[in-house]
């Protein structure tokens, strides 16, 4: 068994990592001549730049051209730690922004293998505007409907994880790694390093995967497959194929809108992690937010089928949605909506979380940020009720034109009880509640609600 990777790998072993014997084309920008001692007059930086290069073997802090990860053909861009910290001066702008343009001429994905302590002291200002450049390039070349992965590793901080890597569609770490807008020197004293690791950014949401060394080729060879899809101007994919149904317990259509309800509230039926594991050979999770929160109770993604199309998913997982859930959903709508891969949701919750922390995350603008995702989306969205429908929770997701149901589902404008008590009906009228709001899978098919009851 190959031994893991070592955490502080140079440019060029990252690279090799991930492209084995084939290796990069190197590219390089035209060359700049800088004034001595940089654009400040930094006493000793040139010594310093000197001592960097007979230490490293680069010259700059960044190494970028073309390679084959897998089967597919990228640009990327790996930062030299041991030259200067990896840190991003204005050499380093110009092969950052050649690299994001050579990705934008060639019409291929990007993925950053980073490593930065963020901008170079001994050129000031000079040094930070960089960023802007760098975000600069990264939004041409989003524009354009390219894929942007990012590798963080040790120590990923300040501007180069505010721009290359937490700017990026995908972002994954290495275990361990120090990840952060904070290097370790200039935070606070009493700050909790777990916050500042790649396992505390993923648990805050702003990281997709944590990912082992050993594990990095295959899993970057896997996203680069999953969002390689056409850009913008290119043709979109065919819809997403419908899922199959789940067995279940049950057979046959409820005969009552109370027995709807409690076919999909059964704990016997199938739920989204079931659908998905037949649906797809491979998924790969996007994991939070990126505004601090994650909800266990929504999965997204991307994934492949055995054909090998790429299908971006969102899957409700029977409870209540919460803020960061719809957040999450939102940003894989629109980024499989810019890279012109089609999406698939699975609606299954009793509404979106109502509780006093949801009011506070935002739970009205995240629902209202999906409901305009899927209403803007370019590419098809098919939507399956598999199981609970409750209100806007669930309506957020569904596709208009679009939608299916199964069996076990069904679809309301708000959940019986609650409608008998907004009606002040005794408990006992909330079988003939349901019965009129029309909720069963036949009723939503009837109402042109739902397109099929799938089998």
């Amino acid at each position: 068994m190959p031994a893991e990777p070592s955490l502080r790998m140079t440019a060029r072993e990252t690279i090799a990592l991930l492209t084995g014997a084939a290796g990069l084309t190197e590219h390089r920008p035209p060359p700049r001549t800088l004034p001595p001692d940089g654009p400040l007059g930094w006493a000793g930086y040139d010594a310093a730049r000197e001592r960097a290069a007979e230490r490293t073997g680069e010259d700059e802090s960044v190494v970028y051209g073309t390679g084959v990860v897998g089967d597919r053909e990228c640009v990327l861009l790996s930062f030299e730690f041991g030259f200067l910290g990896g840190s991003l001066g204005q050499l380093t702008g110009d092969r950052l922004e050649a690299a994001y343009g050579l990705a934008l001429t060639r019409r291929l994905p990007l993925v950053a293998l980073v490593a930065t302590g963020g901008s170079r002291m001994q050129e000031g200002m000079v040094a930070l505007t960089q960023l802007q450049r760098v975000a600069a390039a990264s939004t041409r070349l989003r524009a354009a409907g390219l894929a942007q992965i990012a590798v963080v590793r040790d120590p990923t901080t300040g501007g180069g994880w505010a721009t290359v890597g937490a700017g990026a569609d995908v972002v994954l770490a290495l275990p361990g790694a120090q990840v952060g807008f904070a290097g370790s020197r200039v935070r606070p004293p009493d700050a909790d390093p777990y916050a500042y690791s790649a396992e505390g950014q993923f648990a805050a949401g702003q990281v997709d995967a944590v990912v082992p060394g050993a594990e990095l080729p295959g899993t970057v060879a896997l996203w680069l497959r999953a969002l390689g899809a056409g850009g913008v101007g290119e043709e979109p994919r065919s819809a997403a194929p419908l899922p199959r149904a789940r067995p279940s317990s049950a057979s046959g259509l409820p005969a009552s809108g109370r027995e709807a309800v409690e076919r999909a509230r059964s704990s016997q039926r199938p739920r989204a992690e079931a659908y998905l594991a037949d649906y797809f050979t491979v998924r790969l999770p996007l994991h939070g937010d990126r505004c601090g929160s994650t909800d266990p109770g929504l999965l997204t993604g991307f994934g492949l089928r055995a054909d090998g199309q790429p299908v971006a998913y969102v899957a409700q997982c029977g409870t209540a949605t919460r803020p960061a859930g719809y957040r999450a959903a939102a940003r894989t709508i629109r980024l499989a909506d810019r890279l012109g891969v089609p999406v698939l949701t699975l609606v299954d919750t009793p509404g979106a979380a109502n509780d006093a922390e949801a009011e506070r995350a935002g739970a009205g603008a995240a629902i209202a940020d999906t409901f305009a995702a899927i209403a803007a989306a370019r590419v098809p969205v098919t939507t399956l009720v598999i199981g609970e429908g409750g209100s806007g929770g669930a309506l957020a997701l569904a596709a208009p034109g679009n939608t299916h149901v199964t069996a076990d589902s069904y679809f309301s404008v708000i959940a019986p009880e609650l409608a008998a008590a907004i009606l002040k009906r005794p408990p006992e009228e909330t079988g003939a509640t349901a019965d009129q709001l029309r909720l069963r899978p036949q009723d939503l098919v009837e109402l042109g609600i739902a397109r099929s009851i799938v089998s």
